[in-house]
């Protein structure tokens, strides 16, 4: 069993730093170079790993120590690099920046220790000359755990901005693998919670993908980068590939038996999903079919069981809102009993109304925009028993939204949080469980065997 995958972790000392544009077009060059790049990104981002699957054809990973567990970090890494000739790992935050008050728990220093990956850290240079040489000295010397085998520097101004820079890097012991310049095409539109994602604008998306890709190549030793992942070594700890097999632990099917379909909301309002949720659904049984909720005015025929994650209904409201047929559909299935898992902008989706624009009417409660940015992992306990989880199954999860649901809870809450403040929030009803919690399904693949067995039966 291959568990020596040539791979890279790009980080930084801090964000905005530009390892997003490093790591999108470190994939982009290598791929062009004949490579199967395996794209992956550390922490619960949903967005970048749509630019690392442009970048590659493959699609975007996340490794989340935090949702996922330390120990599930390597197998998960190897199942989506599996056949693949190199990885690249794009950082989150700051290099040692992990979970608030856990230590380095889910920081892009833990998962490049867990995966024995060099670092390559990206640094914006733009206000600093010698002064560089004593942050990169600090980065590579706190943790002789973490081996940064390389630095990038960003948004260099000149040559002799570059040569003060490389004069002071010299006596820091750690290479300059590249010298990028500032460049126009690189950046991606933003707005409140993050990049615009590849969905919503695709054409653009390619161009500014190539635009980093050409910015790499020009400024970056990209054999020396290559040399540098492919000198890795083994993944530690003598780990195998994480497999939604053997994850789902699928229960046999009576013969003749069709496998019940699942539907997944998709298309530009609904782009937060996990790569695994998808394939645990599937290796539980079922048959997975992605819907646009903007444009399809029916479920896929014969649905069984529905699953809206999250993304931007508030920007698509209206269009949302326009589409009758499909609401009517959502609610009907919801009425019926049939299993319905909801996460964040699915939660949205399922109120009476969002920022005044009629919803599906599945919970009654109202949800609009605010300007309060909710972010942070939590610890998780389920209520009560529901399509996803019995009562006490224990979850870590992720927040991240600028709205609000009134009420927070229903009768019966989907999860009592433990992090920051004890309170409960979310909905269970009938055949429902919506919820501003992101989970990620490996953590406790049971989750999507009982809703694939719930779909079975309902």
């Amino acid at each position: 069993m291959v568990t020596s995958v040539p791979r890279l972790v790009v980080a930084a000392p801090s964000s905005g730093s530009g390892k997003t544009t490093v790591a999108t077009g470190l994939m982009a060059a290598f791929a062009a170079r004949g490579l199967a790049v395996s794209p992956h990104k550390a922490g619960p981002d949903y967005i970048d790993p749509g630019y690392h699957a442009l970048a590659t054809g493959r699609v975007g990973r996340n490794l989340d120590a935090y949702l996922c567990g330390p120990e599930l970090i390597a197998p998960l890494f190897l199942h989506g690099s599996r056949g693949c000739d190199l990885a690249v790992v794009e950082g989150v935050m700051g290099l040692y920046d992990g979970a608030a008050g856990e230590g380095e728990l889910a920081s892009t220093a833990q998962v490049a220790k867990l995966l024995g990956a060099p670092v390559v850290l990206v640094v914006d240079a733009s206000s600093q000359s010698r002064s560089v040489a004593a942050l990169v000295h600090g980065f590579a010397s706190w943790d002789p755990r973490v081996r940064v085998g390389g630095v990038i520097l960003n948004k260099v101004g000149s040559d002799r901005h570059e040569e003060l820079l490389r004069e002071a890097l010299d006596a820091a012991g750690v290479p300059v693998l590249g010298v990028l310049r500032r460049a126009a095409g690189v950046d991606t539109p933003s707005r409140h919670l993050g990049l615009v994602p590849v969905a919503e604008r695709h054409a653009d998306a390619v161009d500014s993908v190539a635009a980093m890709a050409a910015l790499v190549e020009r400024g970056c030793d990209l054999d020396a980068l290559e040399a540098l992942a492919r000198g890795a070594g083994p993944v530690p700890g003598g780990s195998v590939p994480w497999t939604p097999d053997a994850a789902a632990h699928r229960p046999a099917r009576p013969a003749g038996e069709p496998a019940p379909v699942v539907a997944v909301a998709g298309g530009p309002a609904f782009t937060f999903s996990y790569a695994e949720q998808a394939e645990l659904l599937a290796a539980a049984g079922a048959e997975v079919v992605t819907f646009d909720p903007l444009r399809d005015e029916a479920l896929p025929d014969g649905t069984a069981g529905l699953v809206v994650g999250g993304g931007f209904p508030e920007v698509y409201a209206s269009d949302l809102s326009s589409n009758e047929p499909l609401r009517k559909a959502v609610a009907d299935l919801a009425l019926s009993g049939a299993p319905v898992a909801a996460e964040c902008a699915g939660l949205l989706y399922l109120c009476r109304e969002l920022d005044g624009r009629p919803m599906c009417g599945v919970l009654d409660a109202t949800a609009r925009m605010t300007e309060r940015l909710t972010l942070g992992y939590r610890d998780a306990v389920a209520v009560g028993d529901s399509v996803l989880a019995a009562a006490g199954t224990r979850m870590r999860g992720h927040e991240f939204h600028r709205t609000a649901v009134e009420p927070g809870a229903g009768a019966a809450p989907a999860w009592g949080l433990r992090t920051p403040v004890r309170r409960v929030e979310g909905f269970v009803r009938r055949g429902v469980h919506a919820s501003y919690l992101h989970t990620h399904w490996a953590s406790e693949p049971g989750v999507a065997r009982r809703f694939v067995e719930r779909c079975r039966t309902s």
